[in-house]
C-alpha cells in the first residue's frame, strides 16, 4: 500500500514540475552523476589504526563526544560504511586518510606507508563496487607537536612530511589504477601560529618547496589527481595560518592542481557556492568538502541548509558534474555515528536533487530580461513545490528506506552491533 501511495504522489509531484518545464525523469536520471565521496573518519572520530591505542591529537582537528558504538577496528569501520551504503541512493565512494592503513599490528611510520598497507582497502572497495580517495595525514603525530609539518624550519621534520606526501600520492596513484577510477588525493595541514608571527613569507617559501618536491612525480590522471584544502584558521593557529586560500589557488592555478573547498573552511560570511564558478575559470576541476559550520569550522553534520543548497544548484545550473569532485567532511562523536553519515549525505543528495529540479532556463530568461521581482517570486514558489514525493520515489526506485524509516533501520543496527563494542 505505501508503495502504491508514493508512487501516486510522485505521479502528481511529476505532473506539477511539467507545468513549469521540469522533467523529473530526467532530474532522477542526473543523479547518477552525483558520486559521494564518504569521509571514514565519521566512523571512529579520526583515530585511525597506526597504533592499538590510536586516538586523535592536536592539529586543529577535535571530535566531541563520546556516544557509545564507535568503530574500533578496520572491519567494524568496513561494517560501519557497509551500512550507510545500503541506506543510500545512488553510487558513492570511500574518503580515506593516511593513517587508516591496515597495518597488520606492525608499527610504520609515516614516512614508511606503502600500498600494500592499503591493499585490503582496495579489495573491499572493488567488492562493494565504489572509486577510492586519499588523503596525506599530517597532523597526530609527534613530527606534528610544533605546529608545523610540511611549512617546518626544522628540515628533518619537513622532510619526513614531504617524503610522506610522496608516498600517499604513490598510494592513491596505485588506488585509482586497481579500481579504475581517478583516486582524488587531498593534502591539508594544520600549520600556522597562536600569535602574531613575524616570518609568513618564510613559512609560505618552505611549503611551496615542500609542495614542489613532494609533487615532482607525475602519475596519469586516470590514476590520481592532486587537491591542496586552505583553511581560516584552527585552535592553536588562529593568528595566520600557512595555507590560506590565496596560497592554495595560485599554487593550484600555477601547477594545474585541483582547490579543495571546505564550507568550513572560510569566513562565516563567505558562501563556497559563489567561489565554484570563479575557480572554475582557471582551473579543470576542483575538490569539495562539504560540512556544516557553526560560528567557524565546527564541522557538524551536513542540513538541508541554503548554503549547501547554494553549492548543489551552482553546480547543476552549470553542468560542473565532471568538473567537481563531491566529498564529506564532518564528524560528530555525540550522536549515533552511522545515523550521523546517513542523515548527512542525504541531506547533501537532496541539495543536488532540488537543484537538478529547478526550472533554470526560465529563471535565467527573467534575469536577462531584468525581471527581477518575478525571478525572486520564482525561487520562493519552488521552495513549496512536491520535492519530497520525488526524493521518495527516487529511494523508492534505489530500494533503500524511504523518508524516515532509515531510522529504524539504525536504531536495529545500533541493537544488534553498536551497543555490543564496548
Amino acid at each position: 500500500m505505501k508503495r502504491e501511495l508514493i508512487k501516486e504522489a510522485f505521479n502528481r509531484a511529476k505532473e506539477r514540475y511539467a507545468e513549469i518545464g521540469v522533467d523529473v525523469d530526467a532530474a532522477i536520471e542526473k543523479m547518477k552523476e552525483v558520486n559521494i565521496s564518504l569521509h571514514c573518519w565519521q566512523t571512529d572520530d579520526v583515530g585511525g589504526f597506526e597504533t592499538p591505542d590510536a586516538e586523535l591529537s592536536g592539529g586543529g582537528i577535535q571530535a566531541t563526544g563520546n556516544y557509545p558504538g564507535k568503530a574500533r577496528t578496520i572491519a567494524e569501520v568496513k561494517a560501519d560504511l557497509e551500512k550507510v551504503l545500503a541506506l543510500l541512493p545512488g553510487k558513492q565512494r570511500l574518503n580515506l586518510h593516511a593513517l587508516y592503513g591496515d597495518f597488520q599490528g606492525e608499527k610504520v611510520d609515516r614516512d614508511q606507508i606503502e600500498p600494500k598497507h592499503f591493499q585490503s582497502w582496495i579489495d573491499w572497495c572493488k567488492k562493494q563496487d565504489i572509486g577510492m580517495d586519499f588523503n596525506a595525514s599530517c597532523f597526530s603525530h609527534p613530527r606534528a607537536a610544533d605546529g608545523f609539518t610540511l611549512s617546518s624550519k626544522n628540515e628533518e621534520n619537513r622532510k619526513f612530511w614531504v617524503e610522506h606526501l610522496k608516498r600517499c600520492r604513490a598510494i592513491s596513484a596505485e588506488i585509482g589504477k586497481q579500481l579504475g577510477t581517478p583516486c582524488v588525493h587531498n593534502t591539508w595541514i594544520p600549520d600556522g601560529m597562536k600569535d602574531t608571527p613575524i616570518d609568513r613569507n618564510g613559512y609560505r617559501l618552505q611549503l611551496k618547496k615542500s609542495l614542489d618536491e613532494a609533487m615532482e612525480t607525475d602519475y596519469p590522471k586516470e590514476h590520481m589527481k592532486d587537491a591542496v584544502e586552505s583553511k581560516l584558521f584552527g585552535i592553536g593557529v588562529e593568528s595566520m595560518t600557512v595555507g590560506s586560500h590565496d596560497f592554495y589557488l595560485g599554487y593550484a592555478i600555477k601547477n594545474n592542481k585541483l582547490i579543495c573547498l571546505d564550507n568550513g573552511h572560510f569566513h562565516p560570511t563567505e558562501q563556497v557556492g559563489d567561489k565554484i564558478s570563479s575557480v572554475l575559470q582557471f582551473l579543470d576541476e576542483i575538490l569539495l568538502h562539504v560540512t556544516r559550520p557553526i560560528r567557524w569550522d565546527s564541522d557538524h553534520v551536513v542540513t538541508l541548509n541554503e548554503d549547501v543548497q547554494l553549492i548543489a544548484s551552482e553546480i547543476v545550473r552549470n553542468n560542473f558534474f565532471s568538473r567537481v569532485n563531491i566529498g564529506l567532511d564532518f564528524f560528530d562523536a555525540s550522536i549515533n555515528r552511522i545515523g550521523a553519515y546517513v542523515t548527512g549525505t542525504r541531506a547533501t543528495q537532496k541539495a543536488f536533487l532540488i537543484a537538478l529540479l529547478e526550472p533554470t532556463k526560465i529563471l535565467v530568461e527573467l534575469e536577462e530580461d531584468e525581471k527581477y521581482f518575478e525571478r525572486l517570486a520564482t525561487l520562493e514558489e519552488l521552495k513549496t513545490m512536491p520535492f519530497g514525493a520525488v526524493w521518495d520515489y527516487y529511494c523508492l526506485k534505489e530500494d533503500v528506506p524511504v523518508g524516515a524509516d532509515y531510522i529504524a533501520e539504525i536504531q536495529q543496527y545500533e541493537r544488534d552491533v553498536l551497543s555490543k563494542r564496548k
